[in-house]
């Protein structure tokens, strides 16, 4: 039994009428007729009651005609989903974040505009929180992830592509009443050369330490490291406690700000680091819209 027996099996019924129906379905009236009685054949049933002048459905061909209608509907159903997800119109994505990422706010407004043009899409998030960004990074080398919103390029993964999608200022956190946090002037990174700092740990993968570090030694010193935390968030927390001093993105300025003051670099000292969407080549039609859209909002 092919679909087009289905099809023309409910033309029929619905006309009753075998001249009409071969109208509507754009063929003649001979072939039509030896396709409905080769269903029937088929099925070993009568499905309908002719008579010279007309031709009715029967018993069962009324309940034929319901299930006829739900495959037909089904195999319409089944051609639409497979469209929309060769478009990329529907489907899954698998999106991990850096917590310091997730604080960007360009990152929730891309999700929402993406999930109200792409409904059918689900977005799945996963945020790691332990070195955040080396196991971010392999994630979407080993596929485990679709793409991931970090703080680092990818230029250690050389399968994976990337996307800058802001470059953002870094910012001095200081503990409320600190001597520097008086200042209402932007702080050289060299005013910090003899200071506690609270750092957050790199180990072996890429992350804004690749920017700091670099910037700490123009300035002519080593940061004198007394706490080394594994996210951004513990290490403001940290300096909110009186333990030291720390360099964040920007996007941070707003926790902790009853208890941390948040000052500029001053011009010689600025550096930037970059949000990055990172995301395997060749990817899948859904990721392939997603990252489209970030490359507009970028």
């Amino acid at each position: 039994m092919e679909l087009r027996h289905l099809r023309y099996f409910v033309a029929v019924a619905e006309e009753q009428h075998m001249t009409r129906a071969a109208r509507r379905l754009g063929i003649q009236q001979p072939p039509l007729s030896q396709q409905i009685r080769d269903l029937e054949n088929e099925l070993g049933v009568r499905l309908f009651d002719r008579t010279p002048r007309s031709i009715k459905l029967n018993a069962a061909g009324q309940v034929f005609l319901k299930d006829a209608r739900r495959l037909l509907a089904d195999a319409q159903d089944a051609i639409t989903r497979v469209r929309q997800a060769s478009r990329g119109e529907s489907g899954r994505i698998a999106v991990g974040y850096t917590s310091s990422a997730s604080l960007h706010p360009l990152v929730p407004r891309l999700i929402r505009a993406f999930h109200e043009q792409h409904p059918l899409v689900d977005l799945e998030f996963q945020q790691n929180v332990t070195n955040a960004t080396r196991d971010l990074l392999e994630a979407v080398a080993s596929d485990a992830l679709d793409a991931a919103f970090v703080r680092s390029s990818s230029d250690r993964y050389p399968h994976l592509s990337s996307i800058v999608l802001d470059q953002e200022p870094m910012v001095v956190a200081l503990p409320i009443g600190h001597a520097l946090a008086k200042r209402r002037k932007a702080i050289a990174l060299a005013d910090l050369a003899d200071q506690d700092w609270i750092f957050y740990r790199r180990e072996d993968g890429p992350g804004i330490q690749d920017e700091l570090m670099p910037a700490c030694r123009k300035a002519g010193f080593e940061p004198r490291i007394v706490a080394d935390v594994p996210r951004l968030l513990s290490a403001v927390t940290l300096v909110a406690a009186g333990r030291g001093i720390s360099v964040v993105p920007h996007v941070l300025d707003a926790v902790h700000q009853d208890s941390v003051v948040y000052r500029k670099l001053d011009a010689a000292s600025a550096f930037t680091i970059p949000l990055t969407l990172v995301f395997r080549d060749a990817p899948s039609a859904p990721v392939q819209r997603f990252v489209a859209m970030a490359r507009t909002a970028a």
